[in-house]
C-alpha cells in the first residue's frame, strides 16, 4: 500500500510539474508574440511620441491607443512621432486642442520628427 501512495504521490507531482511548465511556456509564447509588434518602445496599435528627435533609449514618453482626440501639453521643439497602429489607422498632428487644424496623416508603420510646438493635440483615425 505504501508503495502505492508513493506511486501516485510522485505521479501527481509530475504531472504538477508538466502543467506548471506547460502554463509557463504559454506565457512565454504570448510575451514573446506580444514583445514582435513593438517597435523602438512602441507597442503595436499605439502611436508614440518621443521626448526628442530620436528613439531615447526606446521609450517613449507618449502611448496613444484609441481612436479620437487627445490632448498634450508642454510639447515645445523636435519630437519624434511614430504610428505602430495596425490596420491602415492613421494619425495627425493638430493645432487645435480639439482635434481642429490638423496636419497631414502619418501613415501606420512610419515615423518623422516633427515641431510639436504648436501642436496641442493628436488624432486617431481609422
Amino acid at each position: 500500500m505504501r508503495q502505492i501512495r508513493s506511486t501516485i504521490t510522485r505521479t501527481a507531482m509530475a504531472a504538477t510539474a508538466l502543467a506548471t511548465g506547460a502554463v509557463l511556456t504559454l506565457g512565454g509564447s504570448a510575451n514573446a508574440a506580444e514583445a514582435a509588434g513593438t517597435i523602438h518602445g512602441c507597442p503595436s496599435g499605439a502611436v508614440c511620441l518621443y521626448p526628442g528627435a530620436g528613439w531615447n533609449g526606446d521609450k517613449p514618453s507618449h502611448a496613444f491607443y484609441s481612436y479620437g482626440t487627445h490632448k498634450i501639453y508642454n510639447q515645445i521643439g523636435k519630437k519624434r512621432w511614430f504610428n505602430n497602429q495596425t490596420g491602415g489607422a492613421k494619425a495627425y498632428r493638430c493645432t487645435g486642442s480639439n482635434g481642429t487644424g490638423c496636419g497631414g496623416n502619418q501613415r501606420a508603420g512610419t515615423y518623422h520628427d516633427y515641431n510639436f510646438t504648436p501642436i496641442n493635440s493628436v488624432k486617431l483615425a481609422k
